[in-house]
């Protein structure tokens, strides 16, 4: 049984090991990457019932444009798929849909599906699931800086304004609370550039399971895993 009191707020997840599951069955990375679509909704479908805020997938990075076109064209194609679907799907059960990240280069029309389904999700009250997609934080944390900078050109602010809080309002996760659990399926332990600022103080769980075997019960396994640790946040 959880501790309904210690429920993490928000758990972000990299979701690794979808070539490697695929290459390990003899299959193409293409299979690999559907399969790990259907861990996502059925990791969300947990995280709603378990009374999460918010979840955070790291679906698609600055780095990975330098993957084979055809794999990334393939990626985009079930993006799309899954703004059309599954956000449909969000809508009916009152999960917030939204994308962080940066716009360009994503396809213009799946620029217009995101934009859509945030819209058409604004006012659901119940869990947020968001997608880091073309995201990287040392981008995200330099954007932030030079809005601030802007900010302050305009008038708006003056540098000595500048605190942790008021910081966190430039970066692409405003109004979300920070991550009070990490997870990287496949047994890295690597953060890989996702959210530096927001996980100054998340716990750090590194399952071997490959993404596309992380199940339900694993992801059970991991809150418990979370509600056994003592989180201090610097203090004694």
């Amino acid at each position: 049984m959880f501790d309904k009191d210690k429920i993490p707020k928000h758990v972000a997840i990299i979701m690794d090991g979808n070539g490697r599951w695929a290459r390990e069955r003899k299959l193409t990375r293409t299979a690999g990457h559907l399969e790990g679509v259907k861990r996502v909704k059925e990791i969300v479908k947990t995280a709603a019932e378990l009374g999460l805020k918010v979840i955070t997938f790291f679906a698609f990075s600055t780095e990975n444009w330098s993957r084979p076109k055809r794999e990334i064209g393939m990626l985009m194609r079930y993006l799309d798929n899954f703004l059309v679907r599954e956000v449909k799907e969000m809508d009916k059960n009152n999960i917030r849909f939204k994308v962080i990240g940066q716009d360009e280069p994503l396809p213009l029309e799946t620029q217009k599906k995101i934009k859509e389904a945030e819209r058409k999700t604004k006012d659901n009250s119940g869990l947020t699931v968001v997608l880091a997609l073309n995201y990287g934080s040392r981008q995200e944390i330099v954007n932030a800086a030079k809005k601030f900078a802007y900010s302050v050109i305009r008038g708006d602010n003056k540098p000595d304004d500048l605190d942790i809080n008021l910081f966190s309002r430039y970066l692409f996760t405003a109004g979300l609370p920070d991550p009070d659990l990490l997870i990287r399926t496949s047994g890295e332990m690597r953060i890989s550039n996702f959210l530096l600022w927001q996980l100054s103080y998340a716990e750090l769980y590194f399952p071997n399971k490959l993404w596309p075997d992380f199940r339900s019960e694993d992801f059970k396994s991991a809150i418990a895993e979370f509600q056994g640790r003592e989180r201090r946040f610097g203090g004694l």
